[in-house]
């Protein structure tokens, strides 16, 4: 996936270190470091791990969605549909069919937490899988598992792209799709 639409978002890992209580995965740093925060073919969403001021709209935050998953967690039964402590589970990410992508923080080693979706349409409301976050992409990018672990069909086969929360923005106010930059009569509608 080419990071045309990407930018290293600059994150004080400190800061963000220190308002999570943990270090970050590598394969997440790099992440951020390549391509930022933003959508991969409007359909993924990956999340900044601190709030970012300059925004014209508010796209879903890391806390915002860790309270999501961890309501669902709660509302799902708690330990008896999914027995892992909810503060293990921190969101990364967040798809166009309401799953919540997430790690599950057990481990002391963040290279080892693996991925669990918080799945809104799926078979289960919580699956693990055993990879990172970026060999997790990797994998859904490429179509290589059995059973979708997301609600949606992400991908068709076709041309993969990532657009940056900036970029999106900037096509919206010019009253253009933030995905594709092609011209959208809505968009811009809701802005100030």
């Amino acid at each position: 996936m080419p990071a045309t639409h990407g930018a290293d978002e600059d994150i004080d890992w400190q800061s963000a270190e220190a308002a999570w209580g943990t270090a970050f995965p590598a394969d997440f740093v790099a992440f951020m470091g390549r391509f930022g925060a933003g959508s991969i073919n409007g359909e993924a969403s990956i999340l900044l791990p601190l709030p970012k001021p300059g925004l014209q709209w508010v796209p879903a935050e890391m806390a915002e969605e860790t309270d999501n998953a961890r309501q669902v967690w709660e509302a799902e039964g708690g330990r008896a549909a999914f027995d892992v402590d909810p503060e293990a589970i921190i969101a990364w990410g967040v798809t166009g069919g309401s799953d919540i992508l997430c790690w599950l923080t057990s481990d002391p080693d963040p290279d080892r937490w693996p991925v669990v979706v918080c799945g809104r349409h799926t078979a289960d409301s919580f699956a693990v899988y055993p990879y990172g976050m970026a060999e997790f992409l990797y994998r859904l990018c490429s179509d290589e598992f059995d059973v979708s672990p997301v609600s949606i069909t992400f991908w068709d086969g076709g041309h993969l792209s990532f657009v940056h929360w900036r970029k999106a923005q900037r096509r919206w106010q010019e009253g253009r799709n933030p995905e594709t930059g092609e011209p959208d009569p809505y968009a811009g509608e809701f802005t100030d």
